[in-house]
């Protein structure tokens, strides 16, 4: 039996295909329908440096997927993705760098007629390029109002000649491009990426890179506070946990009166805030000449710092007595806490 011709041209596609695939890292399969050929040369080009790219018949792309499985496994599964007039792109990039790339790398494309209007195509109002002439005519009679308004051809107001889903009329579309709107967008249109045994589709790589930065930037910072909360110690939370420890035995120290060399200030700072508070209670013969000089000190610049908050307030400025009257129940501690105070200071 003899066996079929192939013809020369198809294996030397199928062996570019393949060494576009053994190439690189990333192997994505894309569709380049209705793109003309000048927008699709010129993406090829801008592209070139980043990626390479290569289009051909569905069989010749099965046939060289296929043939790489072995070396790189799962490969061949982009067969099942093919659509459309397809092509064959090998990249270094991953994919959602891929997708991001082919996305941004649109470019308009005028309606021909006979396409459905991927959006709602509105006509501002407004002036155009035009001077009078038939125009005005072939706009009005695809429903866009035009008339002559100071030797220029002017839109009258805007306008929506066709919604979402319905068809570009022919002449509607003839009227869109002289007016320079292009409702369409062309592109490499990815269907689906290989990287290290994994398929990705577009779904997979449609992802808002910011927001997910943001997320990852605060998962980073729950995950530091629950292990410096917890003390799960590792070499990024050793140093907060330390800082953390240090100031609670701090405190602990001050409050429980244990004197050391980076607690003894501190002590002393609070017992002689609670010695002023409790001279400030008691009786003025009760004090040594010492101490009423000290509580006079004291009470002369209590109301130092409080003026801009009274000069902001003008009811308790009118009253007077609302603000000192506040500060007083402020200032009032337990005589067991004073005495405290008083015993840290004298021993």
């Amino acid at each position: 039996m003899q066996m079929a011709h192939v013809a020369d041209w198809k294996k030397d596609t199928v062996a570019k295909l393949r060494n576009i695939i053994k190439d690189h890292k990333t192997v994505a399969v894309v569709r380049v329908d209705r793109i003309p050929g000048v927008q699709l040369q010129n993406l090829r080009a801008h592209l070139r440096d980043r990626m390479s790219f290569m289009v051909a018949k569905k069989t010749l792309i099965k046939l060289a997927l296929e043939s790489m499985k072995d070396e790189k496994p799962g490969v061949e599964k982009l067969t099942d993705i093919l659509d459309g007039q397809a092509a064959i792109l090998g990249t270094d990039m991953n994919p959602f760098s891929l997708y991001k790339i082919l996305n941004s790398n649109v470019q308009p494309m005028p309606a021909k007629g006979g396409e459905e209007a991927p959006e709602d195509i509105r006509v501002e109002a407004g002036e155009t390029s035009f001077p009078p002439g038939p125009i005005v005519g072939e706009l009005g009679k695809v429903g866009i109002p035009a008339a002559i308004d100071k030797g220029k051809v002017i839109i009258r107001k805007t306008v929506t000649p066709v919604k979402k889903g319905n068809v570009i009329s022919r002449d509607l579309a003839l009227a869109l491009t002289k007016l320079e709107i292009f409702p369409f967008q062309v592109g490499i249109a990815l269907d689906g990426a290989w990287e290290e045994g994994l398929i990705y589709r577009p779904s997979d790589l449609d992802v808002d890179m910011d927001a997910y930065k943001q997320d990852l930037i605060t998962g980073a910072q729950l995950a530091m506070n629950l292990a410096v909360f917890t003390a799960y110690m590792t070499p990024k939370t050793a140093v907060p946990i330390i800082r953390k420890a240090r100031i609670q035995a701090l405190n602990l120290a001050v409050n429980t009166g244990i004197l050391n060399k980076d607690s003894s200030d501190l002590i002393l700072s609070k017992a002689y805030g609670e010695m002023l508070a409790l001279a400030g209670i008691m009786s003025a013969e009760a004090l040594d000449e010492d101490l009423r000089a000290l509580v006079a000190g004291a009470a002369a610049a209590q109301p130092a710092s409080a003026a801009p908050g009274e000069a902001a307030s003008g009811e308790e400025a009118a009253t007077g007595d609302g603000g000192k009257e506040k500060e007083a129940e402020e200032e009032e501690v337990s005589e067991e806490d004073a005495m405290a105070g008083l015993g840290a200071l004298f021993g």
